[in-house]
């Protein structure tokens, strides 16, 4: 079951239409945009992924260093102790990196379709020894006070979840760590409940339990605690390997409806519904039984790693949700979805 209505635009962004950061650089990919409004713009905060040009017989990938230079890896590709099977991943005498390295970038839209990066908005990069490895996949919560974001901080200590905050989108206060490795894909409830802050995120446990979504409560969004896990892995389905929360859950009349990843053992990525209770959003109501939307056009089978749809972003207007997502870790797509049409897709 596929019921998303993709633009007839898509890819609305690739690496082509980016420049990179700095010179000796190649964009490889820009995905999994954070979606808010702003100035009457619809604005995407894109993961851009890096690295330098390739030489044969050489891969090379940068890394930040703890003062915030880039520093430039260099192994040679018949190693044997290099393993670079994986397009994202390095593995070299026992240690990981990554194959690139990722920051943030500001885009803006009048008509949701045709985005420009606006001049004076610089890149967000990686700062300090969490953040090594690159900043990627951020969710933007929009409250009363202004806007939350949270995205991954990547380094050779893990992978955590860090916060921003900003009001006018050029000068961001960091609130550092706020779930320790290994955790990702964190969304913030975009209201208080019963006088809490909630979020959603995806500690790691593979080895014991597994890749699951999980809830937590805070009284300032700094200091969460009374975790419970609201959702496994499913074996056999199209979300049997992991799973992880998309953007800010959507107050609906039935619930609270979040849009989520879910993958398979072979990584296909596909999209589902959780449905939660409004009033103690730990409780599950209602779940995809299949996906609401797989990698079925060419250019979310194909790319830097096929077979992907990947969202953390939505604009909500009635009863219609506009979500950006990546496409085959490579290219920005959007795609319209009914809520209505989700609700009654959900088995209790």
């Amino acid at each position: 079951m596929d019921i998303a209505k993709r633009f007839k635009q898509n890819p609305l962004l690739s690496p082509k239409d980016l420049t990179p950061s700095r010179p000796g650089m190649v964009i490889e990919c820009v995905l999994n945009p954070g979606v808010f409004l702003y100035q009457d713009k619809t604005w995407l905060v894109l993961r851009v992924a890096e690295r330098p040009h390739q030489e044969k017989g050489i891969i090379s990938f940068p890394v930040h260093t703890p003062e915030g230079q880039i520093e430039i890896l260099h192994f040679d590709a018949e190693d044997p102790l290099l393993d670079a099977s994986d397009p994202r991943i390095v593995r070299y005498d026992g240690k990981y990196y990554l194959t690139t390295l990722s920051h943030l970038r500001l885009v803006c839209s009048d008509d949701q379709i045709h985005f420009k990066e606006p001049p004076g908005s610089p890149p967000l990069m990686g700062l300090g020894s969490q953040e090594t490895f690159g900043i990627e996949d951020c969710r933007v919560s929009t409250m009363a006070d202004g806007y939350h974001l949270t995205y991954t901080k990547v380094s050779g200590y893990g992978v955590g979840v860090g916060y921003m905050y900003t009001t006018d989108w050029k000068h961001f206060e960091r609130r550092g760590m706020i779930f320790p490795p290994h955790n990702k894909d964190c969304a913030f409830f975009e209201e208080q409940i019963n006088g809490k802050y909630y979020a959603l995120h995806r500690p790691s446990s593979p080895e014991l339990g597994g890749n699951y979504i999980w809830i937590a409560e805070s009284p300032d969004r700094l200091h969460w605690g009374n975790h419970q896990l609201l959702a496994t892995t499913r074996p056999g389905k199209w979300d049997s390997e992991r799973i992880g929360a998309g953007a800010a859950p959507i107050r609906t009349e039935k619930g609270w409806l979040e849009i989520y990843h879910g993958a398979t053992k072979k990584h296909r990525y596909c999209l589902g519904a959780l449905l939660l209770d409004l009033n103690d959003p730990s409780k599950v109501i209602a779940r995809s039984d299949e996906p609401i939307m797989e990698p079925v056009m060419a250019y979310e089978q194909t790319g830097f790693f096929g077979n992907v749809i990947f969202t953390n972003g939505h604009l909500v207007q009635g009863d219609k949700v506009t979500i950006y997502y990546g496409a085959s870790d490579e290219v920005i797509c959007g795609a319209h979805f009914s809520i209505h049409e989700i609700l009654n897709s959900l088995n209790v």
